[in-house]
Formats: structure tokens, C-alpha cells, sequence
């Protein structure tokens, strides 16, 4: 058995916290990019009663397709509707542990500007031995968010906020033609909560998600546009 070669460490381990959405996509191209992590997962959390990724609203299927596609084993978080913090922080808090145990110690995210958000998931992360990493953080949205588009990411709107941005936008790609139809106000990649996506193809996919979009709902103030999966043709 040959000696390791000195002076060479292993990577730490990471875990991209997953939401589906093109901010979690993009940090998960980057982080692999710079390549001083080794991206050992994703993790995400459901909400149990609706078997959906919680606040986007998205298929646990098409979840797995995602994790699938871009060659990482997945976590699902089950939280209930509606969750109070302390039950989302237990549930977590057990995740985290779950994953330090397996030599986790970073876990990526695709936060962007909000500070009480990445101080609030420094915090509970130091709690637990771990550290956060932020690759996106304090770009400026209006360039990121072109250059996620040039790369090849592609997402639908799947979740709209209508008090800060008109529900038609619901189910539009998230391409050029869109960043060109945002009110003024309206973060281009969504950050303030305007919107979120699902990526269907992108940097690190290994082939997309196929898709076609169903009914429109609206929840708890939200409305969301479903998207189905599409089963694969077997005819040549």
C-alpha cells in the first residue's frame, strides 16, 4: 500500500443547502469551480403536508431528478405547515448532525446580500461545529444574474410574491426577456422574496429536467405555478 504523498490534505467536506432555485445551482457551480470543497451533498427542506420543497413549492420528484442530474445523494428536511422556528431549528439541527457525523464541515449557500439572514445561518451553523460558505455574496444581482443566464442555467418562475411583483410573471423563464420586464425595485435574481425558481438545466447538470407547467394556485398569499415532470419519449 502506497504512503499518502506529504503534504497533501483531503479537501473539507461540504453540503449545498438546496432549494431547488438558481442561487443554490449557481453557488453549487461555483464552490465546485473553485474547487477547494468537496461537495458531498445537498440538503432541503419538505413540507410534510404538501410532499413539496418548502416555499417553492416544487415536486419532491423533481427534487430527486435535481439531485440526480447533478451526481449528489440528497437530504430532505420533513417540516411541518406551518412550522414554528424552534421545530424547523430541531429538525436542522438533527440534519446537520446527521451530516457531521459523516465528516461534514461547511455547509454552501446561495445567499446573496441579506445580512440578518447569513448571520442568523452563521450562528445556528457555529452551534453546531460547522461553518457557512457564501460564494455569491455581495455580488452585485443585475451582472450575476446575467452571468448565470450566459452559462446555461435555465429555471422557470415557479413561486411569486404578488405584493411586490404581478402574478402573471408566475411560470416565465428566468431568461434576459425577464430580467428586462422587472419593475423597477424588483431585485433581478429575487433576494427581497420577489420571487423563486426551479432550475431545469445548468452548469453541472448532467442532462436537464424535463417539464411542462400545470395549474396555477394561489397559498398563503403566494401563487405558484406547478411543474409536472414529463415522462421520456420511447418512440426513435
Amino acid at each position: 500500500m502506497c504512503p499518502e504523498s506529504p503534504g497533501i490534505r483531503p479537501r473539507p467536506k461540504a453540503i449545498v443547502s438546496w432549494s431547488t432555485g438558481k442561487d443554490g445551482a449557481y453557488a453549487l457551480h461555483t464552490v465546485r469551480s473553485l474547487g477547494g470543497l468537496e461537495v458531498v451533498g445537498l440538503i432541503t427542506t419538505v413540507t410534510r403536508a404538501y410532499d413539496r420543497v418548502s416555499m417553492h413549492g416544487v415536486r419532491v420528484e423533481l427534487l430527486r431528478e435535481q439531485a440526480s442530474s447533478v451526481g449528489l445523494p440528497l437530504s430532505i428536511v420533513e417540516i411541518p405547515s406551518p412550522c414554528p422556528n424552534d421545530v424547523y431549528e430541531r429538525a436542522m439541527g438533527g440534519a446537520m448532525e446527521h451530516w457531521k457525523e459523516l465528516g461534514v464541515s461547511h455547509v454552501v449557500f446561495g445567499d446573496l446580500f441579506l445580512e440578518e439572514i447569513r448571520k442568523y445561518r452563521e450562528q445556528r451553523l457555529s452551534g453546531a461545529g460547522m461553518t457557512g460558505v457564501f460564494p455569491l455574496w455581495g455580488r452585485p444581482t443585475s451582472a450575476l444574474a446575467g452571468e448565470m443566464i450566459d452559462a446555461g442555467l435555465k429555471a422557470t418562475l415557479v413561486c411569486v410574491d404578488p405584493r411586490k411583483l404581478d402574478a402573471s410573471f408566475a411560470g416565465r423563464s428566468f431568461d434576459r426577456e425577464l430580467l428586462g420586464l422587472l419593475p423597477n425595485g424588483v431585485d433581478p435574481l429575487g433576494e427581497n422574496g420577489e420571487f423563486h425558481t426551479f432550475v431545469t438545466d445548468g452548469p453541472g447538470f448532467a442532462r436537464p429536467i424535463a417539464v411542462r407547467e400545470g395549474e396555477r394556485v394561489t397559498r398563503d398569499g403566494f401563487v405558484f405555478a406547478d411543474l409536472v415532470p414529463v415522462e421520456p419519449s420511447n418512440s426513435l
